[in-house]
């Protein structure tokens, strides 16, 4: 693997090429509908792991304009050689506890694992202030390229992974989407859990090489199953290798690390799915 130079603003999602509800005239409106009554609690996917079996610690990974990028790293505490790395993309909250929880069971799974913040240290606790937040971050997308760039040449160059993937919920799903697009021919994998502003444009899709997973629910308005279908199809009519999963009576965030919105059928077998996915592409790539 190369480091990865970016070129912005060919690529990304925006408004013009992704999907948005009905009743909702930005991604930040349509987040803030969905989650008006959620509160950032631990759902039961945020499992912890035995603490010896992984290490971690607060890293920078990056920087722009003088700002650096700073996660959190954890890998197994056993591993003696370079593993597969993960980009982990929070959800509209923020690098909050949960997602660290999260990256800990990922690190558990056999991996290096970075959880990125695109917030810049800020948490929301509320969908108010999450609403705030997320909208900052997507008028600076620019700024979210980079960061996620960053990520990417920081497991690449600093941590000597062989693959990188990606996989973020909500917000993050939207993301790792965006991470992948960003890095049409680096990145190994793309997970999305129902990210809002899927592209259904073939012409941005058309330069993706990484096989992509996507886990979306029935009821969900962002994005609805009909632009899921509808992103299957450009996927497949563009002949690309993924993998779109609907999950039948799952509303949106059905397996956030945070939420009260938790659909535990759907999230278990989801997380079956993307463990499978992970280690056929990441761990054992033909």
């Amino acid at each position: 693997m190369t480091t990865a130079l970016l070129a912005i603003g060919c690529t990304l999602i925006n408004p013009s090429t992704s999907s948005q509800t009905p009743a909702a005239a930005s991604p930040s409106a349509a987040m803030a509908e969905l989650h008006k009554d959620d509160v950032p609690v631990a759902s039961p996917i945020a499992k912890d792991v035995d603490p010896d079996t992984v290490t971690t610690e607060d890293v920078t990974y990056g920087t722009l304009g003088d700002v650096p990028f700073t996660g959190y790293l954890a890998k197994p505490a056993d591993a003696s050689a370079p593993l597969p790395g993960l980009i982990v993309i929070q959800e509209w909250w923020g690098l909050n506890d949960n997602i660290r929880t999260m990256t800990r069971r990922l690190a558990a799974e056999g991996y290096t694992a970075l959880a990125v913040d695109l917030y810049d240290g800020a948490v929301a606790d509320n969908p108010a202030d999450a609403k705030t937040l997320v909208q900052a971050a997507i008028q600076n997308s620019d700024r979210l390229t980079q960061n996620v760039v960053a990520a990417y040449n920081y497991l690449v160059n600093d941590q000597q992974t062989p693959t990188v993937g990606s996989i973020g919920w909500c917000f993050g799903g939207s993301w790792s989407l965006n991470t992948a697009l960003a890095l049409p021919t680096e990145l190994d994998a793309a997970v999305i859990y129902y990210g809002g502003q899927v592209s259904t444009d073939a012409a941005t899709l058309e330069p993706l090489q990484m096989p992509i997973q996507g886990h979306f629910g029935s009821l969900d308005t962002n994005p609805s199953p009909e632009t899921v279908q509808v992103f299957e199809s450009v996927l497949n009519d563009l002949d690309k290798d993924a993998q779109i999963y609907m999950y039948e009576g799952a509303n949106h965030a059905f397996a956030n690390p945070s939420g009260t919105r938790y659909n535990a059928e759907a999230a278990e077998l989801a997380w079956e799915r993307t463990m499978a996915f992970l280690n056929e592409y990441l761990q054992d790539p033909s």
